[in-house]
């Protein structure tokens, strides 16, 4: 038994996420915990909201909330939506907890005795109509390197490029709109990545599995001259700097971010007897850490907080592999929270069942290169791929068995060469499945299930129990106990994917195990087998989206 820890990156708390946001991470890291625990890994999937920074506070002056009661409500939505998403976290936690207070003090205090923290004076944004300092975010303008005239302080969204708001051109207030901006000195700590290049450059170089484009950023942070990064702002919301001088200033959202990953296992284990937090993240040489993020987090997670894991001169566990994302698209353009454009996760829900959007996200998952959503592909997709292939292939040989054998898995027969010849193939199929899977392959998963979901169709339509019920009853009965069997297992290895339609096809056969195990060893005694059981009928197992409803879906979130 492997043990796999897996993070998935932290939705800010400032609003519901996107499907952009949901494949970019939560959903594949959802994927991937599923499948490892199917084949019987030891599996801790973490995740929370993150809590501070600038977006929490902004989101709770939009709301008209007191700021920790706007992130109380937020984390509580999320949850909500991410548990109707199928999401399996073992632990959902926020990086408002005492747990992360704590431990990013700790951290500070590691890294500031190993001379890695330094006070210096830098130029910060002031502004006379709001009487203080404004943090990066509450600094918008015209990004000075595409144009783009809603870039904030920190980040411009449109081209991804990291910011400092004097950077900006005609830069004003988020708070008030103030122009009249003025930069002033203030006093912050810095952490000096710079001088930990060699350590993270080799630790980088020891990793395997990261997709290139991954490498790529990280080592190109490395070669232009990693700068040492501000940990601190001037903000009331956050975790306090305990350091003399600092009073009214708290750790930057980036420093005790990634933190919350090991504040939230602990959280975990806290909740449980038995549970030890140290297993997954101190000495921790028998675990496998795989990240999954979007790009635009991938210097914080393969510099920053390595540089902190790393610096703190303590035996963390590191990332073993970071599966990064490209952006899904929407409709030509990008999604975006801020502006409210594109598909978010709670009008989702509201439309259509969870595995429907699981099911197109991660079968065209933004792995290599940026991915444009679209209705009318999205309708497209879902009706061939789960109405017409995995539906059909459910409904017709389950209402045969009702027909022809009083709703039971048939006995008599002995599975002939045919059934041979497809348990070999499907033999196969599965073990280039489980490559995929392994090596976080998303698209090319769902593609593979997609095909062996048109082999067992295939199996049925060539050898029509329906057909030789007339003439041959063993065959047909043969034939249809091993077609049961064929959506089994079917709905077995696209469980990962669509679990809750898995879970409904696995019920009306009589199999409720909480977690389907992936089939091993020779297949065609999996598929021979069941003979007497009941099987309850299903109904239509995915409704097709009528073109009325698709005009419906377009009206509501076109672009």
């Amino acid at each position: 038994m492997t043990k796999i820890l897996i993070t998935s990156a932290l939705p800010y708390v400032n609003g519901v996420k996107h499907l952009g946001n949901l494949v970019g991470s939560l959903l594949p890291a959802d994927v991937h915990a599923r499948f490892r625990r199917q084949t019987g890994d030891d599996v801790l999937f973490i995740c929370a909201t993150d809590e501070h920074g600038t977006p929490a506070e902004l989101g709770a002056i939009e709301a008209g909330q007191d700021v920790r009661a706007f992130c109380d409500a937020q984390h509580a939505i999320q949850a909500d939506i991410y548990r109707r998403f199928g999401l399996s976290f073992d632990h959902f936690g926020r990086t408002s907890s005492p747990h992360n207070h704590v431990l990013t003090q700790h951290f500070y205090h590691r890294l500031d005795d190993a001379g890695l923290i330094e006070a210096r004076t830098s130029r910060q944004v002031f502004s006379p109509a709001d009487r203080r300092f404004l943090p990066d975010r509450y600094v918008l303008g015209t990004c000075p390197h595409c144009g783009d005239t809603g870039a904030r302080g920190d980040q411009c969204d449109h081209c991804g490029t990291l910011l400092d708001p004097p950077d900006l051109i005609d830069p004003h207030s988020a708070l008030s709109g103030d122009r009249a901006l003025e930069i002033r000195d203030s006093r912050h700590l810095y952490l000096r990545q710079s001088q930990l290049v060699e350590k993270i450059g080799a630790w980088i170089d020891s990793r395997t599995g990261w997709p290139p484009f991954v490498v790529s950023t990280a080592k190109g942070w490395l070669n232009a001259e990693l700068r040492d990064r501000c940990i601190t702002r001037d903000l009331a919301w956050g975790i306090a700097v305990p350091r003399e001088g600092f009073d009214g200033k708290v750790f930057y959202v980036w420093f005790d971010a990634p933190i919350g990953y090991i504040a939230a296992t602990q959280e975990w284990a806290d909740a449980a007897p038995g549970r030890d937090w140290r297993q997954w993240w101190w000495q921790a040489d028998d675990v496998s850490y795989i990240q999954f993020l979007g790009k635009d987090n991938i210097p914080f997670h393969t510099v920053s907080f390595p540089a902190t894991l790393i610096g703190s001169g303590e035996p963390w566990k590191t990332a073993d592999v970071i599966k990064g994302f490209h952006w899904l698209n929407y409709e030509g353009g990008k999604f975006s929270t801020s502006r409210k454009r594109g598909i978010f996760t709670d009008a989702a829900l509201e439309e259509l069942p969870a595995d429907l959007w699981r099911w197109w996200l991660i079968a065209n998952a933004p792995e290599s290169a940026d991915t444009d959503f679209g209705v009318a592909r999205f309708v497209a997709d879902v009706n061939k791929d789960l109405a017409d292939i995995f539906g059909n292939l459910a409904n017709r040989i389950i209402s045969f068995a009702h027909r022809a054998f009083d709703g039971r898995f048939p006995e008599g027969g002995v599975p002939g060469d045919a059934e041979r010849q497809l348990a070999h193939d499907l033999e196969q199929r599965i073990a280039t499945l489980h490559r995929h899977h392994t090596a976080l392959e998303f698209r090319a998963a769902a593609a593979t299930t997609r095909a062996i979901w048109d082999a067992a169709n295939a199996y049925l339509q060539h050898a029509a129990p329906w057909s030789a019920i007339k003439s041959d009853p063993a065959r047909a009965a043969v034939v249809t106990r091993v077609g049961l069997n064929l959506v089994a297992l079917g709905a077995t290895l696209a469980w990962s994917i669509v679990p809750h339609l898995a879970e409904r096809v696995l019920g009306a056969l009589g199999q409720s195990d909480a977690v389907p195990r992936w089939p091993t060893g020779p297949l065609l005694p999996l598929l021979d087998r069941g003979a007497g059981t009941p099987v309850a009928r299903l109904g239509p197992l995915v409704e097709k989206i009528t073109p009325e409803r698709a005009d419906q879906l377009t009206t509501r979130f076109g672009a």
